[in-house]
């Protein structure tokens, strides 16, 4: 019997597939039974499933619904997938730590329901909405059914099914809550659903009464039952805010709305209160008033939300103007990367080293508040937006950033700035994207953006071209700190055995030449996975390797993509927070423009510079310098020929080791591992340019080495 059975129901729409069943069969946990339910066998859907079938045992496709798969499952839980929800790396290993604390899969102390925490991404790809359920009701009917793990012996004893039409999941969902008796919550994201579009035909009219079908059954079993009154105010609730959404979004519904009422009259709990006037007009059967409310409510609900924004702002003007008024906190430091999202690059690395060398400074990191969870427990950290937040923008003597601080921030005399940016700069930066229509205009105002700039105190560089770009790009009056990056201090002061140690917790095999690929992003449309097929190219390679993928969002969801990672021929670390970890654990770089590459370079191991659309990079974004003239190794201008560098072995051959030699010697002059403690002597201890740590020379550095591959040493200088 497995552990878990993952029914993934498919519409005949073949076309998501792949990426939902990729990412259970290359989940590190392995005792699972991947059951995809599809109209037909003979459907493309269900052709696909077969193919996965053929190469997994663990596959077993089934024809009908998910009732049909339920029929069909083993596992001691069951999970519900749709084609467009992915799990998340190790969810599945997660689910089954969470269960096994809770306690045994049997008797009156078993768990019949675990809710997940669970990601919506837009259907634009659009930042995505994170639930981690902190403050769920487990028993809450609205909680979706594809972020639940529910045990198949509890489903079984109370012959639950999901019932027939439009809203089952919100039926199955009632009868559930009514039948569990144990459920516990995993604050831990383990599915992320990717949301489809929706067409702007609006709601069908009997769309109210498919809900209503859903609906009545649940309210006459909670009668049937005795629920406690607490708990039945509660489903009442919940299940009557659905139905009154629905009835507004209906265009015409007046026999739903009677239907609802009677429904609402005969079982409204001792104790409920309506929670508005719609209810109340529900529960008066007044149905013209409560049509005619509707485009009142809409704009009442405008107006209140621009008043509530207002009297937020003016809020946060009168706390912020408050705390200016306080002295600065000498010793208090603020530390922020890539506008809230965690604990990373140059700002880290600093505040590492400024608890070490700096005791007496207390440093707070800046984060959004869904990076909480992901923070290091021993870092104090202030939600943006807090206001803790505006009490430290406001007395701290020092900010670091790797992004500028928002606009409302003002900086203070006797305050010090360090920008530390996050990367060399190949395209074009600051005003000097004025000619470039595309970028100008996602930028915004350019008079604004010098307003931040005028913040700077210090601008980090790590190397002299940087210097020049940063003083043309943001003219303005701050110091340059020629100390290197921060970030960059690893490559040379971390051991061979902690390189060893990421490679296994990314679980590349020892025996395999680890590639990295990080594309970067273009500022025009293009269809990645048209011009790039990464199934294809891991084939090309060969066993020798194994790719791994740090990918931007414009890559998820291509099933060539996610059928490589099944394979074992490619590992997805675009959610790994640590670039450094996956620098470390690599043998090579493939990258195409990313500013990854001038700190790969560090590491004096190989580069490879896949250039497929390199002119319309060039005259959309804008460049620096000709990349294709001055590459830090070999240039493949297309995927075939990409393939044979690699297979070839030029990839680490003299003429590779030459060209990043010259690389290196231009773009890595400043980056010796001795960055941090440079800017922390600096700036917050305050010694002089003559007592920081000497440059130490380009030739003497000894960058940690790779792990699998011996290949030539670039020629010293």
């Amino acid at each position: 019997m497995p552990r878990f059975s993952i029914i993934v129901t498919v519409h005949d729409v073949a076309g998501r597939l792949p990426t939902a069943l990729d990412s259970v069969l290359a989940q590190s946990f392995t005792d699972v039974e991947l059951i995809p339910v599809c109209g037909a066998p003979d459907s493309p859907a269900g052709l696909l499933a077969a193919e996965y079938a053929e190469r997994d045992s663990r596959v077993v496709p089934v024809t009908g619904d998910r009732n049909a798969g339920l029929r069909t499952a083993t596992g001691t839980y069951v999970l519900f997938l749709d084609p467009g929800d992915v799990l998340t790396p190790q969810a599945l290993t997660a689910i089954d730590a969470r269960l096994r604390d809770a306690g045994g899969d049997e008797g009156a102390d078993a768990v019949d329901c675990l809710r997940l925490g669970h990601e919506r991404v837009p259907w634009w790809e659009g930042e995505p909405t994170t639930d981690l359920l902190e403050d769920a009701d487990p028993g809450d009917v609205r909680l979706p059914v594809w972020a639940t793990a529910y045990r198949r012996a509890f489903l079984r004893d109370h012959g639950l099914a999901f019932p027939a039409g439009r809203g089952a999941d919100l039926g199955w969902a009632g009868l559930v809550a009514l039948a569990a008796g144990r459920t516990e919550v995993l604050h831990t994201v383990c599915v992320r659903r990717h949301e489809r579009r929706q067409g702007t035909g609006g709601t069908t009219a009997g769309a109210p009464a498919e809900l209503l079908d859903q609906v009545e059954p649940v309210l006459e079993r909670a009668a049937a039952q005795g629920l406690p009154e607490d708990r039945l105010r509660a489903l009442f609730g919940q299940l009557f805010a659905e139905v009154l959404d629905e009835l507004a979004a209906a265009p015409r519904g007046r026999a739903s709305f009677r239907r609802a009422g009677r429904l609402h009259r005969r079982h409204r709990p001792a104790g409920h209160r309506a929670t508005g006037p719609r209810e109340r007009l529900l529960r008066a059967g007044a149905y013209t008033a409560f049509r005619a409310l509707l485009p009142l409510g809409r704009r009442t609900a405008r107006v209140r939300a621009y008043a509530a924004r207002t009297v937020l702002r003016r809020r946060r003007v009168l706390l912020y103007g408050w705390y200016l008024r306080r002295p600065l906190d000498e010793n208090l430091a603020v530390f922020a990367a890539y506008w809230g999202r965690g604990y990373a690059c140059n700002p880290a690395a600093i505040h590492r080293k400024a608890r070490e060398l700096a005791p007496h400074i207390r440093p707070v990191f800046l984060v959004k508040e869904k990076e909480l969870p992901h923070m290091p427990g021993d870092v104090e950290s202030v939600v943006i937006g807090s206001r803790r937040y505006w009490e430290v923008m406001a007395r701290a003597k020092y900010t670091f950033n790797n992004v500028n601080f928002e606009h409302a921030v003002r900086k203070r005399p006797g305050s010090v700035h360090v920008q530390t940016h996050h990367g060399t700069p190949l395209k074009r930066m600051g005003v000097d994207q004025i000619e470039y229509r595309a970028v100008a205009a996602a930028t915004g105002s350019f008079g604004r953006l010098m307003q931040r700039v005028d913040r700077w105190d210090f601008s980090l560089s790590s190397n002299a071209h940087s210097t020049e770009v940063w003083s043309g790009a943001y003219p303005s009056a701050f110091e340059h700190l020629e100390y290197g990056y921060p970030r960059n201090d690893r490559f040379y002061t971390a051991a061979p055995a902690e390189v060893a140690a990421i490679r296994a917790r990314l679980g590349i095999p020892a025996d395999r030449v680890a590639l990295l690929y990080a594309p970067t992003y273009r500022d025009y449309p293009r269809d990645v996975s048209a011009q790039f097929d990464l199934a294809r190219f891991c084939d090309a390679l060969g066993p020798e390797f194994v790719v791994l993928l740090r990918a931007h969002y414009f890559l998820d969801g291509d099933a060539g993509l996610r059928r490589a990672v099944a394979d074992g021929r490619l590992i997805d670390v675009t959610s790994l927070r640590d670039t450094e970890d996956v620098c470390l654990a690599s043998d090579a770089l493939i990258t195409d423009y990313s500013s990854i590459m001038f700190d790969y370079a560090n590491l004096d191991r190989p580069i490879v510079t896949y250039a497929d659309d390199w002119d319309v990079y060039r005259d959309t974004r804008g460049v620096y310098f000709d990349l294709l003239a001055e590459p830090p190794g070999h240039v493949a201008r297309t995927q075939t020929e990409l393939a044979r560098v690699l297979t070839s072995g030029e990839w680490c051959d003299e003429r590779s080791a030459e060209l990043r030699s010259r690389f290196r010697a231009r773009f890595c002059a400043f980056d010796d591992g001795q960055a941090a403690e440079r800017v922390v002597r600096r700036v917050l201890l305050g010694q002089p340019e003559e007592e920081l740590p000497p440059l130490i020379p380009l030739r003497e550095r000894l960058p940690v080495p790779a792990a699998a591959v011996s290949r030539p040493r670039t020629p010293a200088h």
